[in-house]
């Protein structure tokens, strides 16, 4: 409670991020799972407050037999950088994630079909600290001035 009274005060602006691989909403090509090439898809960013100074880039599979799966967690995206390629590489730092690698890891569930949230964050300053996927969201919500998502979705082959 006392965490979301401090939060409130912040206002939080939207803004939108689409990929030219998948639509929100829509089955992600196994291209860019691990059934394919396990290479990240298309991304793009646009209306992001003037004041951005970075941003950070998460991306969580909440259906995981073992809650949320991280994919993929990269901070400190230059402002000016408002696009990722197919398969292309990001300028930033990119955090271990739950493969225990620190690029990258495409879709992958178990069984039956899958979410995966891609999420980008506009900051209001870049993040000093080196940090790792059990304090990544911590820091990255304490400079969140505005924030977009897209969802897919996978099931294997």
């Amino acid at each position: 409670m006392l965490s979301m009274c401090i939060r409130e005060k912040r206002e939080v602006i939207s803004m939108k991020i689409e990929s030219n691989d998948f639509e929100d909403g829509g089955f992600i090509p196994s291209e860019f799972t691990c059934d394919g090439k396990d290479i990240n898809p298309h991304l793009k960013w646009s209306d992001f407050p003037d004041e951005t100074e970075a941003f950070a880039l998460s991306c969580i599979d909440p259906d995981a037999p073992g809650g949320d799966f991280i994919h993929w967690l990269v901070y400190n995206i230059p402002a000016d950088v408002t696009e990722i390629p197919r398969g292309g590489s990001v300028p930033g730092k990119e955090v271990e994630n739950d493969f225990g690698k620190t690029e990258y890891g495409g879709p992958c569930p178990p069984s039956g079909t899958h979410r995966y949230f891609f999420t980008i964050y506009a900051l209001d300053r870049r993040i000093e600290e080196d940090l790792n996927k059990g304090d990544f969201r911590q820091k990255v919500e304490e400079h969140t001035i505005a924030r977009a998502q897209i969802m897919g979705r996978y099931a294997r082959q």
